[in-house]
């Protein structure tokens, strides 16, 4: 994460990035076998055309099942223990704290391809603030599921409220669905942009507009 997407108004608030590993949640109840995994991906091979026993896709099915731990490792992450730990030394900061540019590597739920874009966050702090890296840990733990866009900004905005409190949440994101650009009408380099304004954000024209301005305005909101 480079400086640049690191925006708070007039003070900075706590750098953690590079900290922890983000805390796991427990695995889903009823969750098939590696084994099961793998072969149903040998019977999508199969479905497509193709041998699953031919020497190049041998170890496909394999990677395939260590590639979805990876995309959907956010069914095991829980993003209200990610924001629990924060800090109360703030020295009397109550400005805009905003995470600008996070890339999402998303998954759509219709079509289980991918949704590539970035989440702007930003909060109003009551009395606590928490470390960056918090913020970037929970757009990665809704992310990493099957999605759609306009749940998965409601959900990250919704987090950040439930546990810090505090005065307002806005989170913007922007993202290309392949299930557009790829399949179906064909339309590559459209950009979904999709937001949610919690308190102030949402009641405050003037706060909003200041936070729309960090971010670059995107689709000129």
């Amino acid at each position: 994460m480079t400086r640049e997407n690191v925006v708070a108004v007039r003070m900075g608030g706590p750098a953690e990035v590079g900290a922890s590993e983000a805390p796991k949640a427990a695995a889903p109840e009823g969750r098939p076998s590696r084994a099961e995994a793998e072969a149903a991906v040998r019977t999508l091979i199969r479905w497509a055309g193709d041998d699953p026993d031919r020497e190049g896709l041998l170890s496909t099915p394999d990677r395939v099942v260590r590639s979805y731990e990876e995309f959907f490792a956010g069914y095991v992450q829980d993003p209200v223990e990610i924001l629990q730990r924060t800090f109360e030394e703030t020295d009397g900061y109550d400005e805009v704290v905003a995470l600008r540019g996070i890339r999402i590597e998303s998954y759509c739920e219709h079509h289980m391809v991918p949704i590539i874009g970035v989440a702007h966050v930003a909060y109003l702090p009551r009395s606590r603030v928490v470390g960056i890296s918090k913020l970037a840990r929970v757009v990665e733990a809704f992310s990493k599921r099957l999605q759609i866009q306009e749940k998965l900004t409601s959900q990250i905005a919704n987090a950040i409220e439930e546990v810090l409190q505090p005065k307002g949440v806005a989170v913007v994101i922007e993202a290309e669905h392949q299930c557009m650009s790829t399949r179906g009408v064909h339309k590559p380099g459209v950009s979904m942009v999709t937001s949610r304004m919690l308190g102030e954000f949402r009641h405050n024209p003037t706060l909003r507009r200041e936070f729309l301005t960090l971010i670059g305005n995107p689709a000129g909101f």
